[in-house]
């Protein structure tokens, strides 16, 4: 897709006969976290939009409960869908595989301080949020144990000022979603790139449990006020 320009979806393999775009987004995430995570170890939700008149040629198909809904495009048409596609294929979230034991000795060990079980829990589960779009609109971007540290080596000396800091995540781009592991429960807090101490972090959960909770059920949001 990446080299169509996010514009086209690319052939269907020999065995993949049928191309079948689905109609909402709980079965697409249900798609990419039981079926393509445990065969690639990653899986993706997209978003893109087909012309109706379009559309209109195929009947939907229901395939399964009442929201289990797909069309079924033959690889040989999809050409002519790709066609008739409007605007760009947005990725919405991707999820990843469980991380391993080792990964979070390692880093454990590199931050001298035990991570929260919870996150470990969460993390080494069937499928974890690894970035995507809330429903609030909020932008989150999650770290693995191992991108754990490779942040921290890039903040070098901004850690040193941060004494206890895990960062886990962040919005993409300026702000980071740190734990305070001087803590127990540790709080969640937003910590800016630039930062040069724990007095301008901003809590947004108690616990990573609570952080965790809200982006399973896409209604995080960042909260930037002080």
């Amino acid at each position: 897709m990446a080299a169509a320009g996010w514009r086209a979806w690319p052939p269907r393999l020999p065995d993949q006969p049928i191309f079948y775009p689905v109609l909402n987004r709980w079965y697409a995430t249900k798609i990419a976290r039981e079926w393509n995570v445990p065969a690639e170890g990653v899986g993706y939700v997209t978003r893109f939009d087909v012309r109706r008149s379009y559309l209109d040629r195929y009947q939907v198909q229901q395939a399964g409960g009442r929201d289990v809904l797909e069309y079924w495009i033959p690889a040989e048409e999809l050409d002519d869908f790709n066609a008739h596609l409007v605007g760009a294929i947005i990725a919405e979230a991707e999820y990843r595989g469980p991380v391993d034991d080792e990964e979070f000795t390692d880093a454990e060990e590199a931050l001298g301080r035990a991570l929260p079980e919870a996150w470990r829990t969460y993390l080494q589960g069937e499928s974890w949020f690894r970035r995507g779009w809330m429903t609030t609109e909020a932008y989150v971007w999650l770290n693995s144990p191992r991108e754990t540290l490779e942040v921290h080596e890039a903040w070098d000396q901004a850690t040193v000022t941060h004494p206890g800091i895990a960062i886990i995540g962040g919005d993409g781009s300026r702000e980071q979603l740190v734990l305070d592991l001087r803590s127990d429960p540790a709080p969640v807090l937003l910590v800016d790139i630039a930062s040069d101490g724990w007095d301008t972090a901003i809590r947004q959960a108690d616990d990573v449990s609570q952080l965790i909770d809200r982006i399973e059920a896409g209604t995080f949001a960042f909260d930037l006020k002080d």
